[in-house]
């Protein structure tokens, strides 16, 4: 497909950078965007939702630049593909930023990252653990995830403590929850959850036992989006019948994605953004954890 995209030049003050100076002072970045998407539907209908909204997409790019600072301009391109692939259409994306003001100490015009990514459903795992070392097998987990081919990991929340909800007497569970991009169908993704829990020793035998590890898919596409995965099939019900009642599930996903949303119900106004969902629920029970960096 030759169909594309451009927006070139979107500049925004910033600071991005591993030296002190970048942090407190800013400086200048540039991103250019190119977005590989079918626009024969927009060009026969003359219509805004047939396409991308390319006003959307720079002020995404704005905010990123303007947002929390990354050490890494590689984690700024990263995060600004994942933003425009949250736009079904887009196939696929490349993302170029600049640097030019980049403390390199030799004369240059620029500094660029270029990233090309395409899209794929975006996917969300919950992840628990009470049993063992709780810390090591969460921080085993988010590795062996980021490693699975096919999928690609973008966000990991923090680490939650959480008391036990339902189920015999049990210890506290330590959650977190993995935000990514997955190419992968559905049960063949659940199929390598269980195969990385059974890495760990979990074991099936008590429903809301105790157990070493735990890997739930919450959901499997953007909810609205034509990668959404709606099912009832027991094996793999989706979204999670139960996500939007766990606090332990939600406020780690909102901490791993801000503007998350989940379909509890089916149409358009079944669609909840999950802060929503969090406000009506008691997260007495939720604790902040212990950092990643400590295990």
């Amino acid at each position: 497909m030759a169909d594309r995209i451009v927006l070139q030049g979107v500049s925004a003050r910033g600071n991005h950078g591993v030296l002190d100076a970048e942090k407190r002072d800013g400086q200048t970045f540039l991103v250019d965007v190119m977005m590989l998407c079918d626009l024969e539907p927009a060009g026969r209908t003359d219509a805004l939702e047939a396409t991308v909204n390319y006003a959307e997409v720079a002020n995404d790019v704005v905010a990123r630049i303007t947002g929390p600072s990354f050490d890494l301009i590689e984690r700024l391109a990263e995060v600004i593909a994942d933003d425009v692939l949250r736009h079904d259409l887009v196939e696929e994306v490349e993302v170029v930023v600049h640097k030019p003001e980049a403390p390199v100490g030799h004369p240059f015009t620029d500094v660029q990252v270029r990233v090309e990514r395409r899209n794929a459903a975006h996917v969300v795992i919950a992840l628990g653990t009470n049993l063992g070392d709780r810390g090591q097998t969460l921080a085993d987990a988010v590795a062996a995830l980021t490693a699975l081919p096919g999928l690609t990991v973008t966000s990991v929340s923090d680490i939650v403590a959480t008391e036990p909800v339902g189920g015999p007497e049990q210890p506290e569970y330590l959650n977190a929850v993995v935000t990514g991009r997955s190419l992968l169908h559905p049960h063949d993704l659940l199929v390598e959850l269980h195969r990385i829990e059974a890495l760990h020793g979990r074991t099936r035998e008590v429903r809301w036992g105790a157990r070493t590890l735990d890997l739930d898919l919450v959901q499997y596409g953007l909810p609205g989006g034509y990668r959404e995965v709606v099912s009832d099939d027991p094996e793999l019900t989706l979204p999670h019948p139960r996500a939007h009642e766990r606090a332990f599930v939600l406020v780690p996903w909102l901490d791993a994605d801000p503007r998350a949303t989940l379909r509890v119900s089916e149409g358009r106004d079944g669609i909840r953004p999950v802060v929503d969902l969090l406000a009506d629920l008691d997260r007495s029970g939720v604790r902040p954890g212990p950092r990643w960096e400590q295990q």
